[in-house]
């Protein structure tokens, strides 16, 4: 039998992406002084989560943990997919953390999925599964996704600490992504938005889209803002309120900023503290998220800040064409992806500023990426 050739990585930043990207190029990993010197060493509870997750989409992949948790083998198998699969996400992360990567693993499954996810579905940290649905999942029509046969359904909110929210993603297969040529932001030319509210009153949701309007409404008319109100076993376990914002461009292009305040996570240092915060007022938040969309387009590029990372991954995991795209400042997340990929798939970008706008062009030759273990009916 042959042995596994392992490639050593060390530390914990962007695991989840390491992994993703391992999977997708069959590479297997093992990695290394995971948090080695911290007070808690070794893989985050969301992180042993995802591990999980992996193994219940893949068929024959092999994890090993090591006692303290600092040291990850991890050797992929052949992503299958599957119908009516069901996953704890845990509240350590909101679903945010969990769904990106799963899409990538998706297109490129043998069948296609369909899976229901269990924990936090808006928080402050990771993007809520609102933005989700009308930014990131937009994004891969393209990248030659049909988007008819991809779906995420809001089935129950859930906010910190103890979440209880409830999401079921569709996602379909492809043989091969599209490279793109995307590089026009166009100018704005409608805003949408969701307020929801947990275990709270409906007037916090209204004091948010009154607040964002009135900042909106100064600078363009087709501004709609929907409400969200969950009472009973769909509004979770903990009290919570939050905003989800969406600008879209006449090129197609979608911008978005959003937060959820609730009576937060306990940090790992301080989980005896039962101190209950003051929740932030709605008119502030709603205000604050409006000031910060504004500023996701002001820095210009054909996505916002938080989806760049996934962005140069699809660009990445292309066929071996040539792909041009446009973003605003590169995000350290942003660059650390770059790091990735050229790591796993050897796939460099060419990084040209563009001085006149403050914006960057990225252009880069696909990996080749195609699906071979996709079932064709």
């Amino acid at each position: 039998m042959l042995k596994t050739k392992y490639k050593r990585l060390q530390g914990s930043q962007t695991l989840r992406q390491r992994l993703v990207l391992a999977t997708l190029s069959r590479t297997s990993v093992l990695i290394e002084d995971i948090r080695a010197d911290e007070t808690f060493p070794g893989l985050r509870p969301h992180e042993v989560s995802f591990l999980r997750l992996l193994e219940k989409v893949s068929d024959d992949c092999t994890i090993e943990i090591n006692e303290t948790g600092t040291k990850l083998k991890y050797k992929p198998g052949i992503v299958m997919g599957g119908r009516h699969l069901v996953h704890d996400c845990g509240v350590s992360r909101s679903l945010g953390y969990f769904l990106e990567p799963l899409i990538l693993l998706a297109l490129f499954a043998r069948k296609p999925l369909t899976i229901k996810l269990k924990g936090i579905t808006n928080d402050s940290k990771d993007p809520s599964v609102d933005t989700f649905k009308s930014t990131t999942l937009p994004m891969l029509k393209h990248f030659g996704v049909d988007l008819k046969e991809v779906d995420l359904k809001i089935e129950g909110r859930g906010v910190p600490p103890h979440g209880g929210g409830e999401v079921t993603l569709t996602m379909p297969t492809v043989k091969s992504l599209s490279a793109v040529s995307w590089t026009d932001e166009g100018m704005v030319k409608r805003i949408r938005g969701v307020t929801f509210s947990t275990r709270v009153s409906s007037q916090f949701e209204h004091a948010m889209i009154t607040a964002a309007r009135g900042v909106f409404n100064r600078l363009l008319p087709d501004v709609h803002i929907f409400t969200d109100h969950r009472k009973g076993s769909l509004a979770g376990n903990s009290p919570g309120f939050g905003i989800s914002l969406v600008a879209e461009t006449t090129s197609g292009c979608l911008m978005s900023a959003d937060t959820t305040v609730s009576y937060g996570h306990a940090e790992e240092t301080t989980e005896f503290e039962e101190e209950k915060k003051q929740l932030s007022p709605p008119a502030d938040i709603g205000e604050q998220m409006a000031f910060a969309l504004l500023g996701e387009i002001e820095q210009g590029g054909v996505v916002d800040s938080t989806h760049q990372g996934l962005l140069f991954l699809l660009c990445a995991l292309c066929p071996e064409d040539v792909s041009k795209v446009r973003v605003g400042k590169l995000t350290p997340y942003g660059i650390e992806t770059l790091r990735n990929i050229l790591e796993f798939l050897g796939v460099m970008f060419k990084i040209t500023p563009e001085p006149s706008n403050g914006t960057v062009e990225l252009l880069c030759v696909g990996s080749g990426m195609y699906n071979l273990s996709r079932k064709h009916s």
